[in-house]
This record gives structure tokens, sequence and C-alpha cells, in this order.
């Protein structure tokens, strides 16, 4: 049982009739395992049954839906979900439902800070689930302001996740190195993480949270390549090994990065970190080659603000709000989010 197809039964049955004459739009936008395609049999057991939004123009009546079924194909219409029980229909306007969820809304488009301090996996669901009907195209519009970076953000965005792997791929080697395999393994796992949200970003997809994380990533085509060497890593008995799939892994992902054109290519082959015994891709290069390419004027003012990192040229790039934060409470207050951009170099 898909939860977009339960979905869209449940708005075609038992709520559009329910709409007469009002104009309106239908979709299942927003939070949810099913909204991203991942929802299974397991997800069936709390929370879940037939949900939806239906946007209506402003000043439009909302319509009386207490006349919606007890049940709907062995579901139940009431339910909690966002700690709210009751019917899981949404009523709302298109601008309301995305300022809600982004602190903004998209309809002409996103300022640096907006998308900045908008998480990956809030603009996951606001592009992808379903819609129903969107006869005067609001849902699409807005939509289609969500569906990637401006270039220069991208390239921010880039550089800011090749510096955070720049900033420990020399660790895995060097704590290994002491005895610290368990701090070794601990690097190795931070830097497989960044390595596969560079891919995300790499193929222009939004990575969405923590739970649905790898298998988005199993989808992308860096996967099959990059996949197997960072399990690898994750496995390794000793740092060696672990060492050698990560850079290995880190190479791929790096040629893939050159292969966008985005900024001038550097060679993504592996090398020595100075004159120690550990390999590493460079991945502060990626960083100076990137930023050297923005051009927009406000991320441009964004990196002259923030300044270069101690012994330079690599810039002092705090990133997305993904690159700062890995905490829910966060992530999922779009109100905390923007109270982050001072973090961001925002203001």
């Amino acid at each position: 049982m898909s939860g977009t197809d339960l979905a869209r039964r449940f708005y075609l049955a038992a709520v559009r009739p329910l709409l007469g004459a009002r104009p309106h739009a239908a979709a299942l936008l927003g939070d949810g395992s099913e909204v991203l395609g991942f929802d299974d049999d397991v997800s069936a057991d709390h929370d879940f049954g037939p949900r939806l939004q239906v946007f209506l123009p402003p000043g439009v009546p909302e319509p009386d839906l207490g006349a919606l079924p007890e049940t709907f194909e062995g579901f139940p219409v009431r339910f909690p979900y966002g700690g709210r029980m009751g019917h899981q229909v949404e009523l709302t306007t298109v601008a309301g439902f995305c300022t809600t969820r982004l602190g903004v809304d998209p309809v002409d488009g996103l300022s640096l800070q907006d998308w900045l301090v908008t998480p990956t996996q809030t603009l996951a669901g606001l592009t992808g689930g379903a819609v129903f009907h969107d006869p005067d195209g609001e849902l699409a519009r807005r939509r289609t302001r969500l569906t990637w970076y401006p270039d220069d953000v991208w390239r921010y965005a880039l550089a800011a996740g090749w510096l955070r792997v720049a900033q420990e791929e020399a660790f895995v080697a060097r704590a290994g190195s002491t005895g610290d395999d368990l701090g070794s393994r601990v690097i190795a796992g931070r830097l497989v993480r960044e390595l596969m949200r560079l891919a995300f970003l790499v193929e222009r997809r939004w990575a969405p949270y923590p739970k649905w994380f790898g298998a988005a990533f199993a989808r992308l085509d860096l996967a099959a390549g990059a996949g197997p060497l960072l399990a690898e890593a994750l496995a390794a008995p000793d740092w060696r090994a672990r060492e050698a799939a990560l850079v290995t892994a880190a190479s791929r992902i790096a040629a893939a990065t050159n292969a966008l054109g985005l900024a001038t290519a550097v060679d993504p082959a592996p090398r020595p970190y100075y004159t120690r015994d550990i390999r590493v891709v460079g991945a502060d290069r990626f960083v100076v080659a990137l930023t050297a390419a923005i051009e927009d004027p406000p991320v441009r003012a964004l990196l002259e603000r923030l300044g270069v990192r101690r012994g330079g040229p690599i810039g002092s790039l705090p990133g997305t709000i993904d690159q700062v934060s890995d905490s829910t409470d966060v992530l999922t207050e779009p109100g905390r989010c923007r109270a982050a951009a001072p973090l961001l170099g925002l203001v």
C-alpha cells in the first residue's frame, strides 16, 4: 500500500465531493515517509492513514469535513499525526503552507539567506510527494522555484561540503596510527556521511532526513561506485584499509564534482598528506576552486565577510544549516533554522 496512492484515492472519493465548486489545489507534501516514497508495510503501524493538504484561495470559505467516513479502504480516517488527533486533511492556502514550512513564500524565489537556512529535508518534502489537483499552477510555480540552488549558492554549498572533508580527512589515519581504533572509526563515519552528502549535492538531489538518508543515497548514480567503498570503510578491520577505501571513494566523488563544470578542474587522485604516511584527496583544493568561481554579488559578499581560515587561502565557510547542525529539534523548526542565520555568517 503506497501512502501517496491512498491519499490520491481518498481525495478523489471522499474529499473532493465535499469541496463542491470551491476552487482548490490538493496534494500530499511535507513530512512523512510516504511523501518521499519510502513507506512500506511497517509504516502503517502508527500515525498512518489517508491524509493530504487542500489548498484554498484566500477568502474562500472552508468546507465542512465532518462528513468524512470513519475508515477508508480499511484505514482509520481519524488518527494522531503531528500531535493532533482527528482527520488529517489540512485546509490551508498555498502561500500559508509554504511559509509555515520555509518561513517564506517562495513564489518569487528565495534569497541567499532563505536558501542557506532551509534544510534539505524540508526541500525534499516540498519538491517530492504528489500533487493531485493544481489547475492554476500555484503549487507548480513554487515547487519549480525550489527545484535546486542557484549555481553560485550550489558552488558555496559544495565548497563548504569539501571543507568539512578537508578538516578531518587526515584524522582517520592519524588516530588509527596512534592505536585509537575507535576514534579512527568514528572519524571515518563522519567522513562517510560528508561524502554521501556531497554526492547528493553533485547530483542535484535534496538529501532527506536520517531515516531515509542511506536509502535515498542508494538511488544516486554515484552510489554504484562510491557506495561499496564507503561501506568498506565503515567495516574495515584496521585504519589502513579504512583510509584506502575512504580516499578512493572521495576521489570518485571529487571527479564527479569536476564533471559538473562549476569550477576549474582539480586533480582528484589521492595524494600524501605533507610528508606523513597518510593518504588524502586534498579536499581543500576543491574549496579554493569552487569559491574562486563564485561571481554572484550576495554570495561573494558573504565570502568576503567570512574571510579566510588561519593560514589561508581557504575560506571560512560555515555552509548551509545542514552543514552547521544535525539537530532534529533545529532542522524541523523553521523559526530555529532562520534564527541560526548569524551562525552562517548571514547577519
